[in-house]
């Protein structure tokens, strides 16, 4: 159901394009040639903001564009990720010829070479003059070009931090040359691979193959997710691989799931606070982007503090609500119940009380602050 909402997202969204994505070519002194490219800004893009966007190169962007466009649009309307510039490279009757390898040593020779070189060369520092783009890269390919953006992996500072290979047909030594490379990087890499049953059988043994060497590296740097689909063509996997791509690579940009909160947040032995603050740190980290805490984060932070009894935690929660939503009383309500369940009681009372000048927020309202504070009052005889 999840994957035939998205091919419809994509369908639906296909007729407002025009509002958003801008065709032009780019002359090529690597290619000798010009190139078509699309290119899909944000809803309420313009030029002169300061705001940085994470970009999207996709190749075979002829027929893949479309379905990359539409969904980052998807996610991005939901806040499941930040609002992208996508480019799609046309690649048509070109295709052969930009991703030529070399038999000898699976590199990129040639007119691989020079599209190789045109891309990282050429067409990146082109879109970071022209466009507000961020460094943070996400490649995208499909059989033969799926292939063709591993290149850019095996470079010691590559251009990309994200790849979304799908029904990759290899060159044969990219088998280890990928493993290997992604063994060795130092920053975060995020890497997703897809096939379906019914790709050819070599595309199919080789990424199973290659699924296999990338689960068994131990890099703390390498976040990695592989799905195999049963149904989809070759040609229409892209439309399932995709959606799961986004999830997977900007989890860390979504607000806390259920299972993150059961599977993560209730294991943690440290403090669920600063499980919070890194992960707001690793997305201005990933993608210069200065993200609120989210009141659903705050919520389940909370939540477990309670479940788990460590009340002592409330004190930097309640602290960092106060920074982030100040005329709220989402601060004071966190930190009036660190003082009462750490016994400074008459100052939990007051911390209550004060609450009456703030704003009502995320279920907490002015009359259950009173209520909290009049029942210490009662119950200690203040």
């Amino acid at each position: 159901m999840k994957q035939l909402l998205s091919i419809l997202v994509v369908l639906c969204t296909i007729n407002s394009f025009n509002a958003q994505v801008k065709y032009e070519t780019i002359e090529s002194v690597k290619l000798g040639e010009t190139r078509e490219l699309k290119i899909q800004f944000p809803r309420g893009y313009s030029a002169s903001d300061s705001k940085k966007y994470p970009l999207f190169v996709v190749l075979d962007g002829d027929y893949l564009f479309e379905a990359v466009a539409g969904n980052t649009d998807y996610y991005t309307y939901w806040e499941d990720m930040p609002a992208a510039i996508v480019v799609g490279v046309n690649q048509y009757d070109k295709r052969y010829d930009d991703c030529l390898y070399s038999e000898q040593n699976s590199l990129p020779i040639e007119t691989g070479a020079s599209f190789f070189e045109f891309i990282g060369m050429e067409l990146i520092p082109h879109l970071e003059k022209t466009y507000n783009t961020s460094s943070f890269r996400v490649a995208v390919g499909h059989g033969e070009t799926a292939n063709f953006i591993n290149y850019y992996l095996l470079k010691s500072d590559p251009v990309f931090k994200g790849y979304i290979a799908i029904s990759p047909d290899l060159a044969p030594k990219m088998i280890s040359y990928i493993p290997d490379a992604l063994s060795k990087k130092a920053t975060k890499t995020f890497y997703y691979l897809a096939n379906t049953n019914n790709d050819s059988s070599s595309i199919k043994q080789m990424t199973d193959a290659l699924n296999t060497n990338i689960s068994t590296l131990d890099n703390k740097n390498l976040f990695y997710t592989f799905n195999t689909f049963e149904k989809p063509s070759h040609y229409s996997v892209p439309t399932h691989a995709i959606p799961n791509a986004i999830e997977a690579m900007f989890k860390v940009f979504q607000p806390i799931s259920k299972d993150e909160y059961k599977d993560t947040i209730l294991k943690l032995e440290g403090s669920p606070v600063e499980y919070l603050q890194e992960k707001y740190k690793t997305i201005y980290e990933l993608f210069g982007i200065k993200k609120s805490i989210l009141i659903n984060d705050f919520k389940a932070i909370s939540a477990a503090i309670e479940k788990a009894q460590r009340f002592e935690y409330y004190q930097d929660l309640g602290k960092m609500a106060r920074d982030e939503y100040p005329k709220t009383l989402l601060g004071n309500y966190y930190l009036a119940r660190f003082y009462e369940e750490t016994g400074d009681t008459k100052k939990a009372m007051r911390t209550y009380q004060s609450a009456f000048t703030l704003e009502e927020i995320a279920g907490l309202t002015k009359d259950l602050m009173l209520e909290k504070a009049e029942a210490i009052k009662t119950d200690f005889g203040y």
